[in-house]
């Protein structure tokens, strides 16, 4: 990711949460990550993959009020829709002006944004690692 402006828009599963973003996505902000910690997997299911933004390019633009928003550790909030679950963003107490947006739910990501970095991956389960398994535009083969 090259770091350069952005406008995105985004959203959750059940489209009650709606949000825009105008500025740097990664870059001189940090690295677009794919995060294996225990707290990650637990929220999504599997591994976090999160872009660095700036708070004050970043708005709810619909469904304010369904945002709900949970300290998973001291100082740090991850915000999900309160409807359907989807985790949007998360933000640290002590960086008032930074936010890590969720990836998966970015309507249409810039086609550079990539996973420049697996962190936490000290102790993630053999599941969760990169692997040589077969990949499919769809459904796998054999799937009623």
């Amino acid at each position: 990711m090259s770091g350069t402006n952005q406008d995105i828009q985004g959203g959750c599963l059940c489209g009650g949460v709606r949000f825009s973003y105008s500025g740097e996505l990664g870059g001189s902000l940090g690295l677009v990550t794919l995060c294996h910690c225990s707290q990650c997997r637990k929220v999504t299911g599997f591994a976090a993959a999160v872009v660095p933004a700036r708070m004050a390019g970043f708005a709810i633009t619909q469904g304010g009020d369904l945002v709900r928003e949970y300290e998973s550790s001291p100082g740090k909030v991850r915000a999900f829709c309160g409807l359907c679950g989807s985790p949007v963003y998360s933000r640290r107490a002590s960086l008032p002006d930074a936010l890590r947006l969720r990836l998966g739910v970015l309507d249409n990501p810039p086609p550079d944004l990539k996973i420049q970095a697996h962190i936490f991956t000290e102790g993630a389960p053999a599941w969760a690692e990169t692997d040589d398994a077969p990949r499919y535009p769809g459904i796998e083969p054999g799937r009623p």
